[in-house]
């Protein structure tokens, strides 16, 4: 056996090994689908009004943080007096400090010179240990974290609240898009994520597990808040990493389906391409920090919340496999087996490199593309036919363009993720797409 002989035989059974691993994850997210059908969980009607922060992290938003303020103050069906806005206006030079103030919100200004520090979790860490100033006199009961392009459905703080009176310590709501309809790409995009919301996240409060709680409308116990002194997180995904250390105290994070956070998606692919290259290398670096006590909680525990949490995470490392690996590994070995001449080589299989293992292995990536563009397209009608409206469109069929397209934007979503882990992303500004909801 020569040497090229051994090396192909050693890559192999690495892709074979490869394969199995990258398939849990799949199959746990092919889970998640399946159990489409089960009924959302639904906290009861509380008496009991408390009052609330909301607070928005802001910087350069004079495109949106306006009608973003205005309409939480504007359009919830709960008490006025029981809940203020903050809105830390973090390294502003534009007029995102005035047009906050103007629409009703108390502004914290932050600054700071290094640029290193120019990331969300640093403005969060001082406006929330300012907000702690305010609370002496306020005694909020619990924070509801805004973006500055986030809009919220009528009942949200309403919704909320009934889950905190239910015990909810830490919650997530439904995220949803504001620009959902505003093209093919948008509408293929909001699929992709409100699939985490309609689908992955319903079971996780149905069978008792952790929610991925990661920013967007998110509530946090202000108990919490005040143990902590603020905030106690700062790296690029700070919100995730806030969820896995409330996990660790034992605090179990919550999923409100029918309280609707509306985001602004990226409308571009330079814009998805400056959030996924975040959210790669962010994700990145906080599954090398916790990986071990995410494997380490899940055995003492005996909680497979963390274990789930590390394999969704883990999408974001097998990105880079799917784009880098897996096609580097088939080339090679169609390679390999044209130039080996072996005595499997016939005139039928001249394409295939010559042998029937190299063809059975093309025949199964053709059927695994065929699936993954049907699971796709099926995942996308499934959350169509039944959260339309959350998604903003009047009629199914306006969607339709984004069900089609959306095996091409996970593969779009791949490529970008994949980009991010390999590169050292700035905070970038994406533009925005102003719209009220």
């Amino acid at each position: 056996m020569y040497w090229w002989d051994t090396l192909y035989n050693v890559l192999n059974t690495i892709n074979v090994v490869i394969l199995y691993v990258i398939g849990v994850p799949f199959f746990l997210q092919l889970i998640y689908m399946l159990l489409f059908w089960i009924p959302k969980k639904k906290f009861p009607k509380s008496d009991k009004i408390n009052r609330i922060a909301i607070v928005i992290p802001a910087h350069n938003e004079e495109d949106v943080i306006f009608d973003t303020v205005k309409d939480v103050i504007d359009n919830q069906e709960y008490p006025r007096d029981m809940y203020d806005i903050y809105v830390i206006a973090d390294n502003c030079t534009d007029n995102t400090i005035m047009l906050a103030k103007e629409a009703g919100a108390t502004v914290i200004e932050h600054y700071d010179d290094d640029p290193k520090h120019h990331m969300v979790g640093y403005a969060l860490k001082y406006g929330l240990k300012e907000l702690l100033k305010y609370d002496g006199t306020k005694h909020y009961d619990y924070m509801i974290r805004l973006d500055a392009d986030n809009h919220i459905n009528k009942e949200f703080l309403s919704l909320m609240n009934d889950a905190y009176n239910a015990g909810c310590k830490i919650a997530r709501p439904y995220e949803s898009a504001t620009n959902m309809t505003q093209s093919a790409f948008t509408k293929a995009c909001g699929l992709y994520y409100i699939f985490d919301s309609r689908c992955s996240s319903r079971v996780r409060e149905r069978l008792h597990l952790d929610a991925h709680v990661n920013g967007p409308g998110s509530l946090t116990d202000m108990d919490i808040i005040r143990r902590i002194d603020g905030y106690d997180t700062v790296t690029m995904c700070e919100d995730t990493e806030f969820n896995f250390k409330r996990m660790y105290e034992k605090i179990h994070p919550h999923f409100v389906e029918d309280a609707v956070v509306y985001e602004d998606l990226p409308s571009t692919l330079k814009d998805t391409l400056i959030r996924n290259k975040r959210l790669g290398h962010g994700n990145t670096v906080l599954l090398a920090r916790h990986t071990h006590k995410l494997w380490f909680y899940t055995f003492r525990n005996l909680n497979f919340s963390f274990l789930e949490n590390w394999l969704t995470y883990l999408f974001i490392p097998i990105c880079p496999i799917l784009c880098l690996w897996l096609p580097g590994f088939y080339i090679y070995a169609y390679i390999y087996h044209w130039l080996g001449g072996d005595a499997a080589f016939n005139q039928t299989f001249l394409l295939w490199g010559g042998d029937w293992v190299t063809f059975t292995t093309a025949l199964i990536i053709f059927c695994i593309s065929v699936l993954f563009a049907f699971c796709g397209i099926l995942q996308g009608t499934l959350m169509v036919l039944s959260d339309y409206k959350k998604m903003g469109a009047q009629k199914r069929r306006e969607l339709i363009s984004g069900v089609l397209l959306f095996p091409v934007f996970s593969i779009v979503y791949v490529i970008t993720i994949t980009i991010g882990i390999f590169s050292k992303p700035k905070w970038e500004h994406v533009k925005r797409n102003p719209q009220k909801k």
